[in-house]
């Protein structure tokens, strides 16, 4: 029913390429008799991307954010387990592997301040979606969000169909 995925522009070939795979799959996953062994879908998932900062060739829009507050925990929970990630290669790019602490504890800390920054202004920078979505006494106070783009190539997000996919959002 939902894909989530990068955007083609992104900065990471594994991100960019698994995107263009995405993309390309969209329509043939609709196809009758493209791969004998498995049945063909009714009709193409929603495909929506990741945010992120990249403004070339055209800036992220969102059309749906959600608050994640209520799971911001077990998100960075999820993200303490991809060690070379976010203790190793984004620190190292970001110029500030050797502010990671070699405890776990303390990378939990580091990780979660990282990442609650980052959700935070997430949802600051899309205040006014989150306002439309959930009304502004709810969308006002959040405090952690992600937000997704949907992709042209799959199934359009409809008022119903967002509903469905995403039925804590309150309108």
């Amino acid at each position: 029913d939902l894909i989530l995925t990068h955007r083609p522009n992104d900065y990471h070939p594994d991100h960019r390429y698994t995107s263009m795979l995405v993309q390309d799959s969209a329509y043939m996953v609709t196809v009758p008799n493209v791969c004998a062994d498995v049945p063909h879908m009714r009709r193409n998932p929603v495909i929506a991307y990741l945010s992120d900062g990249f403004q070339k060739p055209m800036p992220f829009e969102p059309t749906v954010v959600v608050d994640v507050g209520s799971v911001h925990e077990r998100k960075m929970d999820m993200l303490h387990c991809h060690t070379s990630q976010v203790y190793e290669w984004l620190p190292y790019n970001r110029g500030e592997l050797d502010l990671v602490p070699e405890d776990e504890a303390g990378r939990r800390q580091y990780l979660s301040k990282w990442r609650t920054g980052y959700d935070a202004d997430v949802a600051e920078k899309y205040r006014d979606r989150l306002v439309e979505l959930y009304g502004e006494s709810i969308g006002g106070r959040i405090r952690h969000a992600e937000a997704f783009e949907t992709c042209e190539y799959g199934r359009p997000l409809t008022d119903q169909t967002r509903q469905r996919l995403f039925p804590f959002i309150g309108t």
